[in-house]
């Protein structure tokens, strides 16, 4: 009789109490600890309204991002209008046109694991899984919903038929409920370091791969639930770990693949996993400082500009322009390129473009004259 092959991270002797080198991290939580630091100062130093905004537009991209990475795609103003209906007193629900029951559910798995300081049980984590389903299938696949998987062939897959290549093999049903209760435990009562702590729940989680789908997004749930531990129940985080994930997507599935696989994880060290969720927090953290700076900016310019009788052409290229970033709107407002965004002829592009420039909406950028005139956006 063949002796079994000891590949994943379960299969090891230790398992699930994991190696690791907290001197290592140190200076990358002192970074992180900066950074939160700041962004907690921020409900001090804008309006509630400005936060509020700040709050959706992070909520909206962290809950857009945990879907993109696993393939599933949500249009914004979807996302959106979900948490505003939720968060904005001032928002008119029986007016929304955008919503959706989907993105609905999923607002209310975000809203949960952030602001719901209960200890994490069985039951919650059904709810969050049903909120992620509205069939029993993906794709033409019969899952389970609301409960943990049945069967012990559970893997994770890549590739064209015929060429697959199996990343991943779940731990067996008949461990599976033990580690659950100790995956449970060790979230509800470990007294480890916040940062350090949700790489390793989320680590943990995934390795366990308790449901026939949505492990991915419910692990980083768990991440968002534990680093809520150290914010008040009405105070969201202003940064998108998922956002920073997306970003390096592959460096995420990589990093899982050299942690959870034994033949390249030999040592069973989990400390290369942990540095890398800290780097994402960390640049998670700036990205979101960069955002704050961004969404005060966009306030501040309609605060100073609604006084004008601006048309509809005008405001969506603005917006356009506002949303992307003037950094990244390549080649600043040309005539041609208002054309192209509003569908107008060429006088009528000049007319508009001359109207923004007196209300000093707009500025010509330097060096740029005649034929190849170019304008951006006044900030200041």
């Amino acid at each position: 009789m063949s002796k079994e092959i000891v590949k994943w991270i379960w299969q090891h002797p230790q398992y699930p109490k994991f190696n690791y080198d907290k001197s290592q991290m140190i200076e990358l939580i002192n970074q992180i600890d900066y950074h939160r630091g700041i962004l907690d100062g921020i409900s001090k130093v804008y309006s509630q309204d400005d936060i509020l905004k700040i709050e959706i537009d992070t909520l909206t991209d962290e809950a857009i991002n945990t879907s993109l990475i696993e393939g599933e795609v949500f249009k914004r103003e979807s996302v959106r209008s979900s948490f505003r209906k939720k968060l904005d007193k001032d928002f008119d629900a029986r007016g929304d046109k955008y919503s959706t029951a989907a993105t609905d559910s999923l607002v209310e798995i975000l809203l949960d694991c952030s602001m719901n300081k209960e200890p994490l049980r069985i039951e919650r984590l059904h709810g969050w899984h049903n909120c992620l389903f509205e069939n029993s299938y993906t794709r033409l696949r019969k899952i389970n919903i609301a409960t943990f998987r049945e069967h012990d062939d559970m893997e994770v897959i890549s590739g064209a038929i015929g060429f697959e290549k199996v990343h991943y093999k779940a731990i067996p049903v008949s461990n599976m409920h033990e580690d659950i209760d100790n995956f449970l435990h060790y979230c509800n009562n470990s007294d480890e370091n916040i940062y350090i702590k949700s790489a390793i729940a989320h680590l943990w989680f995934v390795s366990i791969h308790p449901y026939d789908d949505g492990n991915g997004r419910i692990s980083r749930a768990i991440t968002d639930f534990i680093l809520s531990k150290n914010r008040s129940n009405t105070q969201f985080k202003l940064y998108s770990i998922s956002t920073a994930i997306n970003n390096d997507r592959k460096g995420y599935y990589d990093i899982l693949d050299k942690t959870t696989n034994l033949f390249l994880n030999k040592n069973f060290d989990i400390t290369p996993w942990i540095l890398w969720q800290l780097n994402i927090l960390k640049n998670a953290m700036i990205n979101g400082l960069k955002n704050i700076e961004y969404l005060i900016q966009k306030t501040k310019f309609w605060d100073k500009h609604r006084i004008y009788s601006l048309n509809e052409r005008q405001i969506k290229v603005l917006n356009r322009v506002l949303d992307m970033g003037t950094e990244n709107f390549e080649g600043g407002i040309s005539t041609k390129k208002y054309i192209s965004l509003t569908k107008v002829s060429k006088a009528t592009a000049i007319r508009d473009i001359s109207e923004l420039v007196i209300y000093g909406c707009i500025i010509q950028v330097d060096g740029t004259s005649g034929r190849n005139i170019r304008y951006t956006i006044n900030l200041e």
